[in-house]
């Protein structure tokens, strides 16, 4: 039977792991290097990539939700907002209701976290917001609705607390995959996994369209969160092996 204060203990020791995960994300910003040079060259990369697959829409969809004030409003404090709120409400669900299946969620989470992070320090990448041409910085147009200025979401002064120039892969998108896979997984309700899927789609768009990420960003962001997933999964043995322990004869003779 778990006491009181084991309970307390875990719960404590989750806070201070994600307390810590936190720190590390942080402290990435602090040491992500600054210069805009290296990184608009990889974003321009990344453009003729893109165009070279067809899947550039970054122009046009930045231009849609922009032209359209309650769209950019909404897709603003969507940006904003919920990647910081959705996550850890569901990484406490899972933690108070379905605690087997806690562990592996928390380190598919903070796998796919260290990825992305590691992703800003070596390959830092500028947004499409802070290349020169026809991108809009939505959160910086509809920043009279909220608290943020020209620094992404960042509050006002205190834009030098963020790094800018991590947009490969997009983290915003690797939660909400997150999320949609830990939804797939605990609920049966058809609404409950309408929504869960909804939320890393509308997600993409949204990321895209406020001019804070790429295509490729989007999908890169997917990948990490499936690297967290797969790579945190149990061991299984193969098929054949498994059958042939499940076959075989259990060696403990009677008890006396």
């Amino acid at each position: 039977m778990r006491g009181p204060s084991r309970g307390l203990r875990s719960g404590l020791r989750e806070l201070v792991l994600l307390g810590l995960l936190y720190v590390a994300y942080t402290a990435s910003r602090t040491l992500a290097s600054g210069d805009l040079g290296p990184a608009r060259h990889h974003a321009a990369n990344l453009i003729a990539l893109e165009r070279s697959l067809n899947v550039d829409i970054e122009p046009w969809l930045n231009d849609l939700v922009s032209n359209v004030p309650l769209v950019a409003v909404a897709a603003s404090y969507w940006y904003a907002v919920l990647h910081y709120i959705v996550t850890p409400t569901v990484l406490t669900w899972l933690y108070r209701r379905q605690r087997h299946r806690y562990a592996r969620a928390r380190n598919a989470l903070i796998v796919a976290t260290a990825l992305g992070l590691a992703t800003y320090l070596a390959f830092p990448t500028a947004p499409p917001r802070l290349m020169s041409g026809a991108y809009i910085d939505t959160l910086a147009q509809e920043s009279r609705y909220g608290w943020w200025t020209s620094h992404a979401s960042a509050p006002a002064g205190l834009g030098g607390f963020t790094n800018e120039l991590a947009a490969m892969p997009s983290l915003h998108v690797g939660w909400a995959v997150w999320v949609a896979w830990i939804v797939w997984r605990t609920t049966r309700g058809r609404l409950y996994r309408l929504l869960g899927v909804g939320y890393p789609l509308v997600t993409s768009v949204v990321v895209v369209g406020t001019g804070n990420h790429w295509t490729l960003d989007v999908l890169a962001g997917a990948a990490v969160a499936a690297v967290g997933i797969a790579g945190t999964a149990p061991a299984r043995l193969p098929p054949s092996l498994e059958s042939r322990r499940r076959a075989r004869p259990s060696t403990a003779g009677p008890r006396p």
